[in-house]
């Protein structure tokens, strides 16, 4: 079963450590093939002033420490096509926002790095519709792709996550995963800010287990309330035990393992 954790973004050199050790920790326990996640920029932000994230460089350089370190392979968004051979020194996978996957340049260029690429369903796809975002990896010859269901649009501020879109992209051929804090956002917002219903990850996360996903994403933060990012709707580090133990044996009985 995979799991793509960590926190939203990488905010200092302190934050992600204390993260990849622990969820390692449980990954290790609970028998989760652990992919370290966390952006080292944040392209897609309402505001202006919103945090982006610390210099670039320094954030590549604290993921390819975690992975070093740790011995745990690790992940980070791509935004546009001349970023992906050079992130692609710092992390093992590469991963492609919602918003994005569409981007035909941005998916070939990503695919060309032979890296593991997971593309985030846009809020705006069908689940069937993901087979061109995926066709556009596999022209590269890279076929190492996974799929990431985040909700759809619901009017101008909410999302819905409809479950029948695991089983349909996973028709694609390709492992999907349940992004349980992403799905639970509130876009959109007049104030400029992503809020959340931070009370139904676990909602989310178990009920996409249940309908076949093949693991989890999950944003999570030591101080949730405190994260520069995201902040409604990562989980607390500290209850990422009792989440992860549930969902691995609701797997375990949906896959008789």
């Amino acid at each position: 079963m995979w799991l793509f954790a960590g926190p939203c973004v990488i905010e200092n050199d302190k934050i992600p450590f204390v993260v990849a050790e622990k969820i390692k920790n449980i990954a290790d326990e609970l028998g989760y093939h652990f992919i370290f996640k966390s952006s080292y920029l944040k392209a897609n932000r309402s505001k202006l002033d919103s945090f982006r994230g610390i210099p670039r460089l320094e954030a590549l350089k604290i993921l390819n420490e975690i992975r070093k370190n740790y011995k745990i392979p690790t992940i980070t968004d791509v935004h546009e096509s001349w970023e992906c051979e050079e992130v692609a020194e710092y992390v093992d996978y590469l991963q492609i926002p919602a918003f994005l996957c569409r981007q035909t340049e941005l998916l070939i260029s990503a695919g060309k790095t032979g890296k593991p690429i997971n593309i985030k369903k846009g809020q705006f796809m069908s689940p069937e519709s993901m087979k061109y975002a995926v066709d556009k990896v596999k022209s590269t010859g890279n076929e190492n792709i996974f799929l990431t269901e985040r909700g759809v649009m619901f009017g101008y501020y909410d999302l819905i996550v409809d479950m029948t879109s695991i089983p349909r992209m996973k028709s694609i051929g390709c492992p999907v995963l349940i992004d349980a804090t992403h799905g639970i956002q509130m876009p959109n917002r007049s104030d400029g800010v992503t809020h959340g219903h931070r009370e139904f990850v676990e909602t989310i996360a178990l009920a996409g287990i249940a309908a076949g996903a093949d693991g989890i994403f999950l944003e999570t933060h030591p101080n949730p309330e405190q994260a520069l990012s995201d902040a409604d709707t990562q989980w607390p580090l500290d209850d990422v035990y009792d989440l992860l133990k549930k969902a691995k044996e609701i797997y375990s009985i949906i896959n008789n393992v």
